[in-house]
């Protein structure tokens, strides 16, 4: 997990609300501020912490390393099949985003995969 932290740039978090009392938001500002490129993936907005956002995965016009999930379980095969449809390298499913399926799916696919795990707590023990 170190590895994959280290080697990725770019982030693009699904279901980012422009919210700033959400995890999403307190979760990926903080990686925005460790360094990290990120592309928000939300259609009812057009920008979130300063970036330009996207409807869906297959919008985004750059080569993404992970994507990062904040929706619901159910959401995640679908996300998934975007994930590997774009080429990312790996697929994190937020703590309390379960989906085996979408895990097993985007694994076999080649993509790293993480679930039932946040983001920035990871970030903070593993790299910091």
């Amino acid at each position: 997990m170190k590895q994959l932290l280290q080697e990725t740039k770019t982030i693009a978090v699904v279901g980012l609300s422009n919210k700033p009392d959400r995890p999403s938001y307190g979760v990926t500002k903080y990686m925005q501020d460790h360094g990290y490129k990120i592309i928000p993936v939300n259609p009812a907005c057009t920008e979130i912490l300063g970036e330009t956002c996207y409807p869906d995965l297959s919008s985004i016009p750059v080569p993404v390393d992970m994507v990062n999930v904040f929706r619901k379980s159910v959401d995640c095969l679908e996300i998934a099949h975007e994930a590997v449809k774009i080429g990312a390298k790996s697929l994190w499913l937020q703590m309390g985003v379960i989906n085996q399926e979408a895990l097993d799916y985007a694994s076999s696919h080649g993509l790293t995969g993480i679930m039932d795990k946040c983001l920035m707590v990871e970030h903070r023990q593993l790299v910091l």
